[in-house]
This record gives structure tokens, sequence and C-alpha cells, in this order.
């Protein structure tokens, strides 16, 4: 078995080391092919081990657990171009970097998602024909599949050629998942071909005369949940809104189910007798099952975990990256690129 080696910015999150090494070693007992290096305050990472009863010394991990020390930690708040220029010695950055030299097949991080993008960008550098990296997702529907959703904000604005390599992108990564061609479609206000503006008519032209993208058509908001497409491309400002507002509702909804069932009066007695028997389904639609954010269009696999992820939401996250070096994604996405290229130019 071929180890898969992820770098993981620990101290990125809300929560740092006190969330992230918990995750790591549990992920190491679910992926034996994992190995794990952890960037980020050395003295901090240890004792959160030391915590849980490990130490670096310790057989079951020693061989699959490194810990590389960084000096600082890209804030939240700042500003991608400034997190650019004053990335070295960063958490994020180092972790990026063995991606990018060869140590490491995957970076992970909950940080900054523009300092994120840009140092990305700058050290693993744009696959052959794409112009913008985009966050993609998946997103649970009502048949217990997957809807994968892009971009999640990593481009507010874009042409139609963007959107169009959006398309080709978000097609690749969910290939490999459902291992059949995926059904493809733009996010629109109206299924029907005179509603939307120009960005979207402009890239469903572009879609529906490629042959090697299954294109059907529009769907709405309404259907992002349903099972009406396996790929849902938009610009980056309605994919983020859209996402946030699932991922609100669907955290309301399971709030307010606890609420109810874990009351002592009849309305809990009611709720548990009615849903006890359906908690398991209920909890897939939970956003932390579905963690880890891929930033499709690089030379290199990273993925963006919520920034208040738990310890199960950077394990699925984590999963997400050993699947995708698994799959070689980005090659994947290289190939189909030049593949519907070739086709266009002809």
């Amino acid at each position: 078995m071929k180890a898969i080696t992820v770098a993981l910015d620990a101290m990125g999150g809300d929560f740092g080391p006190r969330v992230t090494v918990p995750a790591v070693v549990q992920a190491l007992s679910h992926f034996p092919e994992l190995k794990v290096i952890l960037v980020g305050d050395q003295p901090m990472i240890t004792s959160e081990l030391s915590r849980l009863g490990y130490a670096l010394e310790d057989q079951s991990i020693n061989n699959r657990l490194t810990i590389s020390h960084s000096e600082r930690v890209i804030s939240n708040s700042e500003k991608p171009s400034l997190a650019l220029r004053n990335s070295a010695g960063t958490s994020m950055r180092i972790a990026i970097d063995a991606v990018a030299d060869g140590d490491a097949d995957a970076c992970l991080s909950g940080g900054n998602t523009g300092a994120l993008m840009a140092l990305s960008r700058f050290r693993l550098k744009l696959l052959p024909g794409i112009e913008r990296p985009a966050l993609v997702t998946a997103l649970p529907t009502a048949l217990g599949n997957k809807t994968w959703l892009l971009d999640l904000g990593a481009n507010v604005s874009v042409d139609a050629d963007t959107l169009f390599q959006f398309a080709v992108m978000g097609g690749a990564l969910a290939e490999v998942h459902l291992d059949r061609p995926p059904r493809v479609a733009i996010l629109n206000i109206g299924e029907e071909e005179i509603k939307g503006n120009d960005l979207v008519k402009r890239c469903a032209e572009m879609l529906s005369q490629t042959k090697s993208v299954n294109f059907s058509g529009y769907i709405e908001g309404n259907q992002l949940l349903h099972d009406a497409a396996d790929v849902v491309v938009c610009d980056g400002f309605v994919g983020n809104v859209c996402l946030k507002a699932t991922e609100g509702v669907a955290h309301l909804f399971i709030g307010k189910l606890k609420e109810h069932m874990t009351t002592s009066n009849l309305k809990g007695w009611i709720a548990r007798k009615l849903f006890s028997g359906l908690i398991e389904e209920i909890k897939q639609l939970n956003p932390d099952q579905y963690n880890g954010a891929s930033l499709l269009g690089l030379r290199g696999i990273v993925i963006k975990s919520h920034g208040s992820a738990d310890v199960a939401a950077i394990i699925n996250a984590i999963g997400e990256a050993v699947h995708e070096v698994k799959q070689q994604v980005p090659s994947r996405i290289s190939d189909r690129l030049e593949a519907v290229l070739l086709e266009r130019h002809y």
C-alpha cells in the first residue's frame, strides 16, 4: 500500500491544535496509508499529543506523524495580498510548500480562505488552460446522493469562459466519486432558456455545444438538494451565499430536533417516538459530514476545512484529501480539460 502524506496546517481554524491534533490521531487509525505532517507551534502540538496520551516516540504514530514547527500564523482577518507578502514561516505557507516541494501529496487548512487560495496559486501554479482556481464541496441530496457546488467564494465575479472551466473541473471531480459521467447544470433564477443574465446564457451555450460534458441545463436554488444535478456551477458570490444558507437551515433543523427530543415533556416524548428511527438519516444533513472543500485548478491538491470544524469534520476533510490523491484529481482535470479544448477547437 502506497503511503499518502497530508501536510496539515495545525494552527488554522478557530480551535487550532485542540481540534486538529485529536483529528489527526484518529485519522491515522481510519486511514492505514496515511502519513501526516503537522505544521504549527511544536510545543502546543506536543502538549496536545501528551494530553491524548501520545508521544512522538510511540510506535503507534512515530513512523506516520511528524511535526514541522512554524513561528507564525496567518490571521483570518489578514488580506490575501498582505498574507502573500508576509507568508514566510507561517503554518499555512509551510504546509503548502510541502506539497510544492514534493514532501506531501496534499495540503489541508482551516485558515484564511483568501490567503490559502493566493498562496496555493503562487506556489503550486494553475493547470494549463485554467484561469482561476475554484472552491467546490459536496452537498447531501434528498435521495442520499451528493451534488458538487462550485465556486464557493474563491472568485466573486467571473466571465463565461471561467464558469465553463468550473463546469469541466467540477465534472472531473464528481466523476471520480460517481464512476459515471456526471450531470452538469448551471444555477439560475429559472429553468427556462430565456432566464438569467448574459453570463449564464453564454456559459450554457458553450456547455451545450461540448459533447464531452453531460450538460443538463439550468436548475433553481430550491433544486440544489433534490438530486437534480451532480454538479452545479455559479460564481463565487452566489455559491457562497447558497452554501451558507443551506448550512444554516441544516443546523437550524438539527438543533431544533435535538432540542425537542431531549425535553422531558409530552412534546419530547412524541419527537422521540416519531424520529428516533430516523436519527442516522438526519445526521447525514449535518454539514460537518461534508467538510473539506477542494481548491480545483491547481497542480497540487489543496483542501479547505471549515474554520469552525470539529474533530469529526476535520477527519472527513482528511478523508477527502486521501481520496483525491488516490484518484489523482489534478491529472484527471488536466486530461479532461485538454479533451474539451481539443473538441472545441475542432
